[in-house]
């Protein structure tokens, strides 16, 4: 007699387990701990076999009769079922582990190959802060253009079009590597190549005014924090890039020989670049050194759970904003190159010597490549005037504000 539910739920099984047939080979076999097994009995040749088909209650007896029946078909095509169900997990996860993020790092692994190891931290930062939490674990196969698009569209909505760009370019590269690796078919990011996003207008460095630079240093002299206003200094002083300097090691300083050799993996140029040492920023630095040892990064972070060792570069232009709530237009530190370089043009010095300096890419890729010690002499030169312009800017500043709590 086939089985009820109700026959089911009174089955207890005393020593022994206790066996409940229902019809075509299903039966529930009842534990003496009450567990209750669904089992589908078949013959494939002349071998019977068992095929585990679940637990009741989570699976019903209307579940597993239907799963008795494609069973049973499996068997009429001379299938094993458990064999068929153990090839189509192995399926699943084979599939399971085709996501995107496994992908992506795989398509990073070979592009890193060819690029730089910056270029790959960055694509690697770009996709575990705005790709991976929405679309990491999904299958390559699961991903559609929709939720591309709701990606894209949220980097977009915090602010960052550029990244949003980037976004969709390298989603779409990763699909591409994935449909040359035969994993799929389809690069769900394509058509989305004609989506518009709007990147805001370029704000270009300019120059900062004598007066602005005075706002600086009478800010600076009075900052809470020594470790930003010296670096302030520095990064005026020097011009460099700010990720240059907030990178710099102190192994890459030389006091006796006053300069600081970049190395060409941190700069933009990929050549090795000098900076000659001026005075003033020789005493900065023995100061860093006394605060911090000379030893490890010039701006050291020194917290256990900071994200990166040294100084970040968003630190000076957080501290000029701060600094300077009511200036006209924002100041940051890339203005500070800007400002070298009209002022040093001002002061008479020839533009191929400022833009040495200033570390340029110039096109010619051979001759960049040995041309670091160029016009070394004059740059010296020219780097200790402008640290005593500078100087004689900081002194005006002072003596200005000393004159105004005197009045």
């Amino acid at each position: 007699m086939p089985l009820t539910d109700v026959k089911i739920r009174q089955a207890k099984a005393d020593v022994k387990p206790l066996k409940l047939t229902d019809a075509n080979g299903l039966y529930l076999e009842v534990k003496p701990n009450g567990s209750k097994l669904w089992r589908y009995r078949f013959r494939l040749g002349e071998k019977e076999n068992l095929f585990a088909i679940g637990e009741y209650p989570t699976m019903t007896l209307a579940d597993a009769r239907k799963e008795r029946d494609a069973a049973r078909e499996l068997v009429r095509q001379g299938i094993n079922p458990a064999h068929e169900r153990r090839k189509q997990r192995l399926e699943n996860l084979a599939a399971g582990q085709l996501t995107f993020k496994a992908t992506a790092e795989e398509w990073l692994e070979k592009k890193a190959r060819r690029a730089t190891a910056k270029h790959i931290r960055e694509l690697r930062r770009m996709f575990e802060m705005y790709v991976y939490p929405h679309m990491g674990a999904l299958p390559l196969g699961a991903i559609k253009p929709q939720l591309v698009l709701t990606v894209i569209r949220k980097i977009e909505a915090a602010g960052s079009p550029s990244i949003a760009i980037k976004a969709r370019t390298y989603i779409s590269n990763v699909f591409a590597f994935a449909i040359v690796e035969q994993r799929c078919e389809f690069d769900p990011a394509s058509p989305l190549r004609a989506v518009t996003i709007e990147k805001p207008p370029i704000e270009h460095a300019r120059p900062l005014s004598r007066e602005e630079l005075k706002a600086i240093f009478r800010a600076a002299a009075i900052y809470k924090n020594r470790r930003t206003a010296i670096a302030m200094k520095l990064l005026l002083m020097l011009f460099p890039r700010t990720i240059e300097l907030v990178r710099a090691e102190n192994h890459e300083i030389s006091l006796k020989a006053s300069e600081w050799r970049v190395p060409p993996e941190k700069i933009k140029s990929r050549r090795l670049h000098i900076v000659p040492l001026p005075r003033q920023a020789k005493t900065l630095i023995e100061e860093l050194h006394s605060l911090y040892n000379a030893k490890g990064y010039l701006l050291p972070v020194l917290h256990s759970n900071a994200k990166r060792p040294h100084m970040s570069r968003a630190t000076i232009n957080a501290a000029l904003e701060y600094m300077l709530p009511n200036s006209p237009l924002p100041i940051t530190g890339h203005d500070f190159r800007a400002t070298a370089s009209t002022q040093l043009h001002e002061m008479g010095w020839p533009t191929e010597v400022v833009e040495m300096q200033l570390s340029h890419l110039d096109k010619d890729k051979t001759r960049a490549t040995y041309n670091h010690a160029k016009y070394l002499p004059q740059r010296r030169e020219m780097m200790q005037q402008w640290a005593d312009w500078l100087d004689a800017v900081e002194a005006e500043a002072l003596a200005e504000n000393q004159e105004t709590r005197v009045a």
